[in-house]
């Protein structure tokens, strides 16, 4: 079975597969389990590795050196003890009055609102207009479960739908899925922490992204080039098969020697005072020695706080915002702060009211900040909440959909085509310019084809059953397009004719070849250009 699908025009970051070997031992190390989601032990840390990005891939082709840094506060961080609602502090202290946050025990944001001392380590930023805070924001029917809302912020869909894929991962890893055989130069991403995060997961359910569970592990990376000693094994035939799957796994860490070059050449001007700051420290020792990466993702973990709230959550939000303000105060020293916009989020808010606990249960709507000099001005961006207007469970009302945010930041920060942004967050949702930042005019839109003279050409699976080969042809040319097995013999005659200048999808029902490894064979104008396809269920 087969469907043309209507031609759009769009350009793709890489040319067909180089060489078949590439895409061969990546291949192999995936179905050895090494990459693809899939972890292994080796001494005391666990390595994770998976396939790139293709949404990353594009940015790295990108021309514009913008950096996005992604803070997750993992566990449903309090937005009322984070930003204290002096508006309406006598309602808020009555139902919380054992964890509330003094009033002199605040620096201000405005006559209305305040944060605890404790955040003073953000201060700077909020003086020099380079801090926002969006207010309620949220999404309808909030679910209160950390997996099921963290899943539904991860991957940018509405509550009822039950979607694996990442808002980042899903779009570019259908586009450019040729991330396996063709790998730019420089990682397009790093993750540190938040394995189970499905931001960067794509349609056929592979982690992209180059991540570690730990500061840990990139720091050793940057430092020696490699995760794993291979030299000192134990003395006995497993120790000959420790070393082989240590230098295996090694060995999915293509940019090790890029990030040791980055890490070498570059260096942090200050000391990050805590745990967390190690994370963004690592960052911005990259950022400043040019590793090229344009995003980044950070994990501070512990808001779930439903006992004894009131000190653990102080010592969290202190952690966030001393390193928060050292990041961008190391970043200033090499000019390197006017390229980054930084990003907080969480899955969920807490309950306005404390609990037997003296803690918080899960709630809704909640605070999410920038930083950044992109801001233009700092401020706060929503009205401020009403403590007793609350849904039927008792949660307060969000105002700004977290689609909102991410719309925002993929069309003015990152650049996408605004059609697209709204094709792969599943709708049209507004933008909310009042953060600041916008995609100037010598900022090469990430997706626009600029000056495309070859065949560009890829696969992916649209669903288990089905596979979509996509090219994009330069001029109109004469296309035959067949489906043929490792032995060369023609399965299926999917085009023979002429196509125009643009983008073509063809979809090919794979339910009857069976597993295996087939490859796509494009004759256009006489050259064969091929890739394989591997079908997996």
């Amino acid at each position: 079975m087969k469907k043309d699908n209507s031609p759009r025009c769009s350009a793709h970051s890489k040319g067909h597969q180089k060489e078949h070997h590439v895409w061969s031992r990546r291949s192999f190390i995936k179905n050895l389990g090494l990459a693809g989601g899939a972890s292994l032990v080796f001494g005391k840390f666990s390595v994770s590795t998976s396939p790139l990005n293709a949404f990353e891939l594009s940015l790295n082709n990108s021309e514009s050196d913008r950096i996005l840094v992604l803070i997750r506060l993992k566990g449903g961080n309090d937005g009322l003890n984070t930003i204290v609602p002096l508006y309406d502090y006598d309602y808020y202290a009555n139902q919380r009055p054992n964890i509330k946050i003094p009033e002199t025990s605040v620096w201000s944001l405005s006559d209305e609102l305040g944060m605890p001392i404790q955040t003073s380590g953000l201060q700077s930023l909020w003086n020099e207009g380079k801090m926002k805070v969006v207010q309620g924001v949220g999404y309808e029917s909030q679910n209160l479960s950390h997996f099921r809302s963290s899943d539904i912020w991860g991957s940018g869909s509405s509550p009822n739908e039950e979607i694996r894929s990442g808002w980042l991962g899903r779009y570019l890893g259908s586009v450019y899925p040729d991330y396996i055989s063709n790998p730019p130069e420089v990682p397009p991403s790093i993750q540190i922490g938040g394995a189970s995060n499905n931001i960067f997961y794509d349609n056929n359910s592979d982690r992209l992204g180059f991540s570690v569970t730990s500061p840990n592990e990139l720091a050793q990376i940057a430092q020696n080039g490699a995760l794993y000693d291979v030299n000192n094994p134990p003395d006995c035939i497993f120790g000959e098969q420790v070393a082989y799957l240590r230098s295996i796994a090694n060995s999915t860490f293509l940019y090790a020697d890029k990030i040791k070059e980055a890490y070498d050449a570059g260096s942090n001007s200050i000391d990050y005072q805590n745990f967390f700051g190690d994370q963004l420290a690592l960052v911005a020792r990259l950022i400043k020695g040019n590793l090229g990466s344009k995003i980044y993702l950070v994990t501070l973990d512990g808001f779930d706080t439903h006992a004894a709230q009131y000190n653990k959550h102080l010592n969290l939000i202190e952690t966030f915002s001393t390193a928060v303000g050292k990041f961008f105060e190391d970043l200033e020293e090499t000019g390197d702060a006017s390229r980054v916009l930084a990003m907080s989020f969480s899955e969920f808010g807490r309950r306005v009211n404390e609990n037997a606990s003296l803690g918080t249960d899960h709630g809704a709507a909640a605070p999410l900040f920038f930083f950044g000099e992109a801001l233009q001005g700092s401020g706060i961006i929503g009205n401020n909440l009403n403590l007793e207007d609350l849904d039927d469970v008792g949660n307060l009302q969000f105002q700004h959909d977290y689609r909102s945010i991410y719309a925002s930041v993929m069309q003015n920060w990152l650049c996408i085509e605004p059609h697209l942004v709204n094709d792969f967050l599943f709708g049209d949702f507004p933008r909310i310019d009042s953060l600041g930042f916008m995609c100037q005019e010598e900022v090469t839109p990430v997706f626009n084809p600029t000056d495309l003279v070859e065949v560009k050409h890829w696969v992916f699976n649209a669903s288990p059953n089905e596979v979509t080969i996509r090219f994009i042809l330069p001029r109109k040319m004469k296309v035959q397009l067949q489906i043929v097995s490792v032995l060369g013999k023609v399965v299926a005659n999917l085009y023979d004719g002429f196509k125009p200048a643009c983008q073509h999808d063809f979809a090919y029902s794979n339910s009857h070849l069976g597993l295996g490894i087939f490859y796509y064979r494009l004759i256009i104008d006489g050259k064969i250009y091929s890739n394989p396809l591997i079908i997996r269920n």
